[in-house]
């Protein structure tokens, strides 16, 4: 999991972000992107692939990341700015945003399959959160934050659509509710207007 991060060492590289975004997939809510800059040389057992693990595991991660990190960067980019601008783009920018949240400026950038828009060196490897420890932190802290939103302040201000369930995504119940109550301001319209045009035709 360090081969990308031990290349970029051996190039006098010490500052190295791992960046990575979840949500893109999503019918609702922001998309999230992370940056993480890990310690050289450090290891933390068990950061993989947000997906592969399980919500408790990555709970015990975020924190240990958050504890032991240089530096943690987060960037949100709404449904109305994803509708505007397109998913690839919005990704794109929540990347940029959680980079320059960052205390300090990397010197080089682990992109999870990504470009992102700023002027510093970077690499993008396919399935990165699976091949690098630094974005498969990122994809961690991402993946944790945008959860605790759907199952917190989410939840709360749309109860009856089931966020804090599906987390947005094009879930049964989800596509359900969307057609009983119709979108909220926070459903990305670019996407769930095919689902409504598919369900037209039904009637």
């Amino acid at each position: 999991m360090l081969y990308y991060e031990k290349a970029g060492w051996e190039q006098d590289y010490r500052r190295i972000a791992g960046v990575d975004e979840v949500g893109r997939g999503c019918l609702f809510g922001d998309v999230v992107a992370a940056a993480v800059i890990l310690p050289e040389g450090l290891i933390i057992e068990g950061v993989d692939d947000s997906k592969k693990l399980t919500a408790k595991k990555r709970d015990a991660l975020f924190e240990i990341i958050m504890e032991q990190a240089l530096a943690v960067g987060v960037g949100h980019v709404d449904s109305a700015v994803i509708d505007e601008i397109n998913i690839k783009q919005a990704s794109r920018l929540a990347m940029r945003k959680a980079v320059e949240g960052l205390a300090h400026t990397p010197d080089y950038m682990l992109i999870d399959a990504e470009k992102v828009d700023l002027p510093l060196p970077q690499l993008a490897i396919i399935k990165g959160d699976a091949n690098s420890q630094s974005i498969a932190a990122a994809s961690i802290v991402a993946k944790v934050t945008r959860d605790r939103l759907c199952e917190g302040l989410w939840e709360e201000l749309y109860p009856d659509y089931g966020i804090k369930i599906h987390k947005g995504y094009a879930t049964k119940l989800h596509r359900e509710q969307i057609l009983a109550l119709g979108p909220t301001p926070m459903h990305r319209r670019s996407f769930i207007g095919k689902i409504l045009a598919e369900q037209m035709t039904l009637f």
